[in-house]
């Protein structure tokens, strides 16, 4: 009898018969993966598609509170959605420099973190927000005569929607910016496109330039001398439950201080201006309260903990949560103006007897737009600059996270001190930086032990000098150091570059 030798049963015979149910097990993978990929894009979309409709209902409520022509009312409206995409890429991105290091912590979730920044950057901003804002942002341009109300209606809305483009580019590519720097350099290159370079402050610009290396090192320096006095004192001791019964609460009481003078020189400053005197009074006031509240709830705490370094970075957790939650309050008060200043000025130019002010009046609804919009911004897109910041560029806890928040107050207060204009995202993540470098210079991971039979090199010592060694771990990614620093260095050039096309293309309307 004579069997067939057709392919089916040839590859039988071989062991290599193809399940026929395989087909449909392929068939579901490809059907779970687009029903995946459908889901993500529908995950994208819903926040995308909120920002839209908060949008429009800026637009509709701009264009209908205000009687005036056609023209006008556009320029009016126009402004108040840029100003509210301002808004929301300054919730997307600004924010995640103060509450990045309590999430990288694990002192707070990230959807925990997004609601405090929420509360704090509203009332910070409705609260404490700006009565009054420098139409030229910061004193980048000088207004006068050679710059028409138009112009400088064209010139406003091309510096807040470069500023907005650059900082939703960034907030992308995942790079923390400074909106502060993004709107001076839309304010700079609309400003040259205007009415040429002789419009420019070019001393503030030095001193604003300047603050791009000073600001980001002094913050990095200060955080790690912090980390370093606490691993000393602290966590590197015999007895680490009685030296944190002695340090904590003068460390909880220095924050405490700082984040008094902080409060009362930036997050206060357009409810009250204090003197130097009354500030120091304040910070000494909350040094002294801070530190005798702390001393009997650190005590109570380290009685129920071990001799463990993890048993004591929770001691740290409370203040560090108060601290970002006042980071967030002032935030909101200061930057908020970066959001909507550039509206109000425009704003105040609509009327019969309208001319360009060095200084107006931003209106309540202005600032309701700038608050709403930097929560709903936070809460939409603000988890991936928070994860960045406080996970991917080093290892962070509660203790590291503390010094990076007690130093980016204590940076701004000096900085404030000396006149020196500083972005409050180049000093966080300086410091973030700093805590990383210290402990790569401190910790030393690559210090190994060898195992007994085992040997790389010649001796032990030659193996822990080897550079490859030492560049097989590290405790801070480079390449974060280098996106965000080469971000940094164009943001001034790139928003103003976009600026100036805008309103080159605005004046061919």
């Amino acid at each position: 009898m004579r069997h067939s030798t057709g392919p089916a049963y040839g590859n039988f015979l071989s062991g290599t018969v193809k399940n026929p149910e395989n087909r449909y097990v392929n068939d579901l993978r490809r059907f779970g993966f687009s029903q995946s990929q459908v889901l993500k894009a529908r995950g994208s979309l819903v926040p995308v598609g909120l920002s839209v409709l908060f949008l429009g209902f800026i637009a509709i409520f701009a264009a209908s509170g205000f009687a005036s022509d056609g023209e006008e009312l556009l320029i009016i409206a126009t402004a108040a959605v840029i100003g509210g995409y301002m808004a929301l890429n300054i919730g997307a991105n600004d924010v995640a420099n103060n509450m990045g290091p309590a999430v990288g912590g694990k002192v707070l979730t990230v959807a925990a973190a997004v609601m405090i920044a929420a509360v704090f950057e509203s009332a910070g901003a409705l609260m404490a927000g700006g009565d009054v804002v420098k139409t030229i942002s910061k004193g980048i341009i000088a207004p006068g005569g050679e710059v028409s109300i138009i112009d400088f209606r064209y010139l406003m809305l091309s510096a807040l929607l470069a500023a907005a483009l650059w900082v939703n580019l960034a907030t992308i590519l995942g790079a923390p910016v400074s909106t502060t720097h993004s709107i001076v350099g839309g304010v700079l290159g609309a400003g040259v496109a205007a009415a040429g370079v002789g419009l420019v402050n070019w001393p503030t610009m030095s001193k604003i330039a300047a603050s791009w290396v000073i600001s980001p090192l002094f913050g990095a320096a200060l955080s790690a001398a912090l980390l370093l006095f606490i691993k000393v004192k602290v966590l590197n001791a015999d007895d680490r439950l009685e030296a944190a019964s002695k340090w904590v609460p003068m460390l909880i009481g220095l924050m405490a201080a700082a984040f008094a003078a902080y409060m009362a020189m930036k997050g206060l400053k357009n409810i009250w201006k204090p003197s130097s005197v009354e500030i120091a009074l304040v910070s000494g006031l909350a040094f002294f309260a801070a530190f005798l509240l702390s001393r009997p709830y650190i005590a109570k705490r380290v009685r129920h903990l071990e001799n463990r370094k993890k048993d004591i970075y929770g001691l740290f957790d409370l203040p560090l949560i108060i601290g970002v939650a006042l980071l967030s309050f002032a935030h909101g008060a200061n930057d908020v103006a970066n959001a909507v200043g550039p509206l109000a000025a425009i704003i105040s130019t609509v009327g019969g007897d309208a001319e360009i002010a060095r200084e107006v009046t931003i209106p309540l609804w202005v600032m309701v737009i700038g608050a709403f919009g930097i929560a709903l911004g936070l809460g939409l897109f603000g988890p991936k600059l928070i994860a960045i910041v406080g996970e991917k560029i080093t290892r962070l806890n509660s203790p590291r996270a503390y010094c990076v928040a007690l130093s980016s107050a204590v940076t701004v207060l000096i900085a404030t001190t000396l006149g020196l204009p500083v972005s409050s995202t180049h000093i966080a993540v300086g410091a973030v930086f700093g805590v990383g470098f210290l402990r790569e210079y401190v910790e030393n991971p690559n210090r190994r032990k060898l195992r007994p039979g085992h040997k790389l090199n010649a001796t032990a010592m030659d193996a822990f000098n080897s550079r490859n060694v030492r560049g097989k771990r590290r405790l801070v990614r480079r390449r974060f150091v280098l996106s965000i620093a080469a971000a940094w260095i164009i943001t001034v050039p790139a928003s103003a570059a976009l600026a100036a096309a805008i309103y080159a293309g605005l004046q061919l309307l």
